[in-house]
Order: structure tokens, then C-alpha cells, then sequence
């Protein structure tokens, strides 16, 4: 690393959110030096080719994006893009006897006759437009907000003006709205699964935490689409690594930052590489890391962490498995979020089974096919045979089911929630999989304690702690970065509008630096 006697800022940990501050703030000509500990940059946010011999570059933790403001791609002139699915959704199910399912997307009337297929009437799908007609209400005014100065409760409550959508969203637990809105189980499950990616809870959680899980499910871009990264999510970081370094933020790779002290004006952090330890100064340190991992480098008392509790799966296949209902087409239903086991009924027999501490005996998930949409991530030998992509993501697994035997419960749960797939399959998923160059399965399956281990997320907790409402409260100060460190920024998902990929922490975080550099 290149000596220099000290930075305007450092940032600590090279994920998406640590390369947007340090693009924003290089570009406003300050100093900047990035601390990553691994030897590549992009944190979660990265695209992997898992599969040992196989051209299949797989966005290996996070997978879609929707929190990004198109503002930051702008700001920053990132040469990335992104391509919208034609279905959002597919759930199969068995009625009568027979397969069926719910196919949302290919156009109004195609939805509107999926519905009716499924529930035999118009009313779920008059239910359905109107309650995400209120969702879209909030989107619009919510998502500006992301990239402003926190707004108070009252501020944002007048700005949504709708009474209705503030209490289903921000008063009520989310099960409350959802059974007022729909009858059909299918179609309930289908609704309550958005506030369930990543957060345990019951929808009838008196802490609201769905709630504001799915919140930022739903104003995503102002519409709530989630869209599919072009060439993966890899892309995204590899553009903004490519943006800070060209405005002048040096990036440091194998440097664990170990250390941080303060008075409050100037910083210095300790790092540690495979040269040695070092220490640089800084006028400002902006952290992009968990609150936990924040604690530790300042020495504070850490915050209890809130675990995570989702199984995430990658798969390469040589072809699509056939469906049993006939009436849809695997590429439709795979380039969607297929729902699997994910009924209101099961959701809840899932959540009590798992919070008794046993594993669901039918494992909640969601799949979708990244290859369908953007088969850039695969190698012209591959799409030309036929290759495709599948990414699952199981819900109601939480960390301390996999405390006493990682190994074994992961092989167990994976089982499990495949077979869960093959119910709705005219063939089992694993005749499909590819095989290495090694001969093994092209499947890999992490855990909560795997992504603790090998991404430092508290408990497996993507999010790393339980979001936060998009307005200020008590102790969270103007952009919802700050600490008690006046020098010192939290610009990670932990943050208030932290979580999923966003840039929205990072961006905040250089905001509030700039402000007080004014």
C-alpha cells in the first residue's frame, strides 16, 4: 500500500456500500483509502464461479436488485444495467387432486385469468391489484426519501397521506391487512413471503418486524420490481470498485482493519495484512461492516445480534425440470420467483416448527433462474447446450438450528427442501443438476453460520440486524449513520435504510461527511 501521512477518509470494508462512499467522496476530491480484509472487493455482493471447470458465474450471496437508486448509478456513471423479469411470480399447488398454480405476470389479463384458473373468480385478483395498488401508493413517496435526510414519523406519514396504507404497513402486524385483503391461503402466502426474506417472524409479530422487512420489499425503485443484474451481481461491485478508483479512492486488498480510535476530530485505524501491521490517520472512518464489528474496532459493547434465518442454495442445471402443471411453461415459471411450500398455512406451521427448535417439516422457499433473463453469466458453451442457472432461498431456518451440527442439518435441510421442489416437478430436481469437472453435483448450499463464518454476517443475518423504519428516532441522528463516535460512520446494512443491495447506507454516509466538511 502506498505511504501517505493521512486520509480525509478511510472506509473500512470494500462491499457495495463501502465502494459507493468512497466513489461519492473521491469524486468530491477528497482523500480516500479503502480497507478490505479479503483479496477482492464486493463483500455479498459478488459473482463467483462455484462449479470447479464450468464457465457459470453465479451471484453467490446476493442475487437481485431492487433498493438501488437509479441516483447513485447516475451519480457515479457506473456502466452497469439491469433487465426486468416478464413473471414476478409462479407458486404450484395441488387442488382437487390436480397441479395447479398461480402465474403472476405476462399481462394484466393473463394474471387476472391465472387467478381465476386458481381460486375459480375475480375476487383475489380485485383484491390483489388493490392492496399493491396501496403498496405502489407508498413506493413512490417512500423511495425518494432513501437519499434524503431522515425524515421524522409524522414527516413520512404525511408524506404517504394514506391512512389506510399507513396502518396496514406501519401500525399493524402485516397479517392483519393481509388476511382483511385475500381468502385463499395460496394467495396469502404468496403476499406474506415478501416480509419474510431474511426476517423470523410470525405475521402476526407484535414487534412489526415483517413489517418493515417487507416495506423495503415493496418500494424498491419506487414500483417494488426486483430485477436481474447484468452479469450477475459481481457486476454491480466491479463497477463501483472501477468508479472509485478512477476518482481517485485507493482500495486495499488482504488489509483487516483491526482498530480504531478517536477523540472525535481525527481517527486512527490499525489494519493488519500479510506485510504486517500498519496504521493510517483519517479525519473521518466510515464502517461497512456490522454494528457487532463496529463495537469491536472501537472497543464499545457490542448490540445483541438478531440472527439470521434463510438457506441459501446455488445450482447449475443441464436443462430445466418439466413441471407437473402442464399448463405453464418451466422458462416462465423458473424466470419468476417460483414459490415452493410457501401457503399462509405453511408459513406459519414452518415459523412454530422452527421456533420449537426443529427444522420445518416442509421447508419454506423461493427460486428463480438468473440464465433466463440475463444468460450473460454463463459461457457461450454452456447457453448453447442448454445450461441453466438456479438460485433458492429458504426461509424459516434460523441460526440456532444449525448451533449443535452445521454439516449435518444443512444436508439434512437441503433434502428436505428439494423434496419440497420435486412434489411440484415431473422430475426430480437432482437428474437435472450438472456435474464438475470433478464429477461432483453442481449444488452448493450456505447456511446462516456459514454466511457468519465467511461473510462476518451477525448470526447469518443478511441484514445484519433487524431493519429500522425509514424515519428518524431517538439516537439515530440525520442520515441514520452515525454513532456516538462523532468521526467515526456506520455505512453498512446495519445502518437506519440499511440492508439488501442498495448503496443507500454508503451513499448516506458520504452525505454526511461532505455536510460537515462544508
Amino acid at each position: 500500500m502506498p505511504a501517505h501521512d493521512g486520509y480525509d477518509a478511510v472506509v473500512v470494508g470494500g462491499g457495495h456500500n463501502g465502494l459507493v462512499a468512497a466513489a461519492y467522496l473521491a469524486r468530491a476530491g477528497r482523500s480516500v483509502l479503502v480497507l478490505e480484509r479479503l483479496d477482492r472487493t464486493g463483500g455479498a455482493a459478488v459473482s463467483t464461479r462455484p462449479f470447479a471447470g464450468l464457465d457459470a458465474r453465479l451471484s453467490r450471496y446476493s442475487y437481485l436488485v431492487s433498493l438501488l437508486p437509479p441516483k447513485i448509478v447516475r451519480d457515479l456513471e457506473l456502466d452497469f444495467r439491469v433487465r426486468a423479469r416478464t413473471v414476478s411470480s409462479y407458486t404450484p399447488v395441488e387442488r382437487a387432486g390436480r397441479p395447479t398454480g398461480l402465474l403472476v405476470g405476462g399481462g394484466e389479463q393473463r394474471t387476472r385469468e391465472a387467478f381465476a384458473r386458481l381460486t375459480g373468480s375475480d375476487r383475489e385478483y380485485t383484491a390483489w391489484q388493490r392492496f399493491y395498488g396501496m403498496t405502489a401508493g407508498v413506493a413512490r413517496r417512500v423511495f425518494p426519501t432513501l437519499t434524503e435526510p431522515l425524515p421524522t414519523r409524522g414527516e413520512l406519514r404525511r408524506r404517504i397521506d394514506d391512512e389506510e396504507a399507513w396502518r396496514a404497513l406501519f401500525e399493524e402486524p402485516l397479517g392483519v391487512a393481509v388476511e382483511r385483503y385475500f381468502a385463499d391461503d395460496l394467495v396469502r402466502g404468496v403476499v406474506l413471503t415478501d416480509a419474510l426474506i431474511g426476517t423470523f417472524a410470525d405475521a402476526h409479530d407484535p414487534s412489526l418486524a415483517h413489517n418493515r422487512c417487507f416495506l423495503y420489499h415493496v418500494i424498491g425503485g419506487g414500483t417494488g420490481a426486483w430485477d436481474v443484474p447484468v452479469g450477475g451481481m459481481g457486476a454491480l461491485t466491479d463497477a463501483l470498485a472501477t468508479a472509485a478508483r478512477a476518482a481517485g479512492a485507493v482500495i486495499a486488498t488482504g488489509r483487516e482493519a483491526v482498530r480504531i480510535e478517536t477523540d472525535g476530530h481525527t481517527a486512527e485505524v490499525t489494519y493488519r495484512g500479510a506485510d504486517g501491521e500498519g496504521v493510517v490517520a483519517a479525519r473521518h472512518v466510515l464502517v461497512n461492516a456490522s454494528p457487532q464489528e463496529l463495537a469491536r474496532l472501537t472497543g464499545d459493547t457490542p448490540p445483541a445480534p438478531a440472527e439470521g434465518a434463510q438457506l441459501k442454495v446455488n445450482m447449475l442445471l443441464t436443462r430445466l425440470p418439466a413441471l407437473r402443471d402442464t399448463a405453464v411453461d418451466p422458462r416462465e415459471a423458473f424466470s419468476g420467483t417460483f414459490h415452493i411450500a410457501e401457503g399462509y398455512g405453511q408459513l406459519a406451521a414452518a415459523h412454530a416448527r422452527s421456533a420449537a427448535g426443529e427444522l420445518p417439516t416442509a421447508p419454506p422457499s423461493e427460486i428463480y433462474c438468473h440464465s433466463l433473463t440475463d444468460p450473460t453469466v454463463l459461457g457461450p458453451d454452456l447457453v448453447e447446450r442448454g445450461y441453466q442457472t438456479l438460485t433458492l432461498f429458504g426461509l424459516h431456518t434460523p441460526a440456532r438450528l444449525f448451533a449443535g451440527d452445521n454439516d449435518r442439518v444443512r444436508e439434512e435441510l437441503l433434502k428436505s427442501t428439494l423434496a419440497q421442489l420435486d412434489a411440484h416437478l415431473a422430475e426430480p430436481v437432482e437428474s437435472c443438476l450438472a456435474t464438475d469437472a470433478d464429477g461432483r453435483p453442481c449444488i452448493e448450499a450456505k447456511t446462516p453460520l456459514d454466511l457468519e463464518r465467511e461473510l462476518r454476517l451477525p448470526g447469518g443475518n443478511i441484514f445484519h440486524r433487524e431493519l429500522a423504519w425509514p424515519y428518524a428516532q431517538e439516537g439515530t441522528g440525520r442520515w441514520g449513520v452515525e454513532t456516538r463516535h462523532a468521526n467515526v460512520l456506520l455505512c453498512g446494512a446495519g445502518a437506519v435504510r440499511g440492508g439488501g443491495v442498495s448503496g443507500v447506507p454508503g451513499h448516506n454516509a458520504a452525505m454526511a461527511v461532505l455536510e460537515r466538511c462544508l
